[in-house]
């Protein structure tokens, strides 16, 4: 399974122009980006969203999130920003219950496309120190005919955050570590798709993801792949109705099923109550206006 798909995406790179990402995005492309008039140009974005989803799991406990990022962008490609989201439920995340990430990256032609790169850093302000993480990242980006398509990749070296600290959401819950210190990867894998419907404000969307990381819980109860492997996906439109101003909606959902994650609980359910699965399928709604 895992050649196939890697196959998959290796086909969707060698697509040249640039498409619009959807699904996951990262970083970077969470604001809107004007065209430069200057060497440096800052750009920024703030959206309010009914459940902040990351590939596929929730990281409100299935609640509403209000998001903002800037990023500056010199003439050459190279760019730098934040960009932050409130949290809940999934574990301790601590502090302010909040995500920020840092990131840095560049924007090359690669033919008539682009090519992506750079890193991101996850911080959990006020939280625990072992509880924030960096990722390396690459996407490819270009179109046939209307159709856009990115290929990406994410990888997080072995880091603390990351690790098999618990082998149980019960023993997270307890605050029983089992093994204290731990250090895993991480591998996320990522197709998108869309295709604008001419004449209309309104462009199709779809987004599948891969991860494989550990399959046990990190310093906070969290993990990036909770059951080691697994599938997310997406399929949604985005509207455009005025300049600056983005309407979606979207069907999220991933393949891991209450009775493989039940050893993630109470951690993985909403309220973190033991019951359902806070990756179960949603359909997402978010307003976004860009500057």
């Amino acid at each position: 399974m895992h050649y196939h798909l890697i196959a998959a995406l290796a086909a969707l790179a060698a697509v040249p122009a640039h498409a619009q990402s959807t699904g996951d995005p990262l970083p970077e492309d969470r604001a809107d980006k004007p065209a430069a008039s200057e060497p440096i140009t800052i750009s920024g974005s703030a959206t309010i969203t009914s459940d902040y989803r990351f590939r596929g799991v929730s990281q409100t406990d299935r609640g509403m999130a209000v998001q903002g990022g800037v990023t500056a962008t010199h003439e050459s490609g190279v760019y730098a920003g934040a960009w932050g989201s409130n949290l809940a439920g999934w574990g301790t995340f601590g502090g302010a219950n909040m995500e920020l990430d840092l990131f840095a990256g560049v924007k090359v032609p690669v033919g008539a496309g682009q090519l992506d790169t750079g890193l991101v850093w996850y911080l959990y302000p006020r939280g625990a120190d072992n509880t924030d993480f960096g990722e390396l990242y690459a996407k490819l980006s270009g179109n046939v005919g209307p159709l856009g398509l990115t290929a990406g990749v994410a990888y997080a070296p072995k880091q603390e955050a990351l690790g098999k600290w618990f082998l149980t959401g019960a023993n997270a819950a307890a605050g029983r570590p089992d093994n204290p210190g731990d250090k895993e990867d991480n591998l996320y894998l990522s197709g998108d798709a869309t295709y604008a419907l001419a004449g209309t404000p309104v462009t199709l969307k779809a987004h599948i993801g891969y991860s494989d990381g550990n399959s046990g819980l990190g310093p906070n109860g969290t993990s990036l792949a909770p059951t080691g492997t697994y599938f997310d996906w997406l399929l949604g439109a985005d509207v455009t109705p005025v300049k600056g101003l983005t309407l979606s909606i979207a069907y999220v959902d991933t393949d891991i099923g209450n009775a493989e994650s039940a050893y993630l609980q109470p951690n993985f359910s909403r309220g973190q109550d033991g019951i359902g699965s806070i990756a179960g399928a949603a359909v997402v709604m978010s307003a976004t206006t860009a500057f």
